[in-house]
């Protein structure tokens, strides 16, 4: 793909991520982990900590609603909220950003009033066909009640994910910041139904 066109690709892709912006903000700043990003979600849900935990850790509806995971497979249990999982993530920028796989320890649990469901990547396992192994340094959602309103929580996560393989910056910053936004507005659709 050529520099002109992948210029005008990721200024379409700015667009489209400030329409999606009103459910979330999104910043970023250097990670303390790794040489890319620690990327900060926020975002206001309409729903109860625990419905919205649930949509989010290891189980049963993060593949109904979200768009960028393929496959989700969970290698080890070891208690009721701690496990291994394998999963996969679509192509992004129009397979710039070839399909990724993860291996992520996962653990959620109660955190001051709310619940933090958090993860890190492992080296587990042989990486699929036609994937790069991705890696996620530390990371996590919390999610807490808002005390004016319990019908409401906030939503914050904290991602540090590198993608791996030869990536220009801009097109992970790009991919990134969309995927963050994108989430909290297939969230808050699958919540409704």
């Amino acid at each position: 793909m050529s520099k002109r066109c992948l210029k005008h690709l990721l200024i379409f892709l700015r667009k489209v991520y400030k329409s999606a912006q009103k459910d979330a903000t999104v910043w970023r700043k250097p990670s303390d982990e790794f040489s890319g990003y620690l990327y900060k979600a926020e975002g206001v849900v309409e729903d109860v900590t625990n419905r919205i935990v649930d949509h989010i850790r290891p189980g049963p509806y993060r593949l109904d609603w979200d768009s960028l995971m393929t496959t989700m497979d969970i290698m080890e249990t070891f208690e009721e909220n701690c496990c291994v999982m394998r999963y996969t993530t679509a192509g992004q920028l129009w397979n710039i950003i070839a399909p990724r796989e993860f291996v992520d320890f996962s653990y959620t649990t109660s955190y001051e009033d709310g619940l933090l469901t958090c993860g890190i990547s492992l080296d587990y396992g042989e990486v699929r066909p036609n994937f790069v192994r991705g890696f996620n340094h530390p990371c996590g959602w919390f999610c807490v009640p808002l005390k004016d309103y319990p019908s409401h929580s906030l939503l914050t996560g904290y991602i540090q994910t590198e993608l791996r393989g030869m990536l220009p910056q801009s097109a992970v910053d790009t991919a990134m910041s969309s995927t963050l936004a994108n989430f909290y507005s297939d969230l808050k659709k699958a919540l409704k139904t």
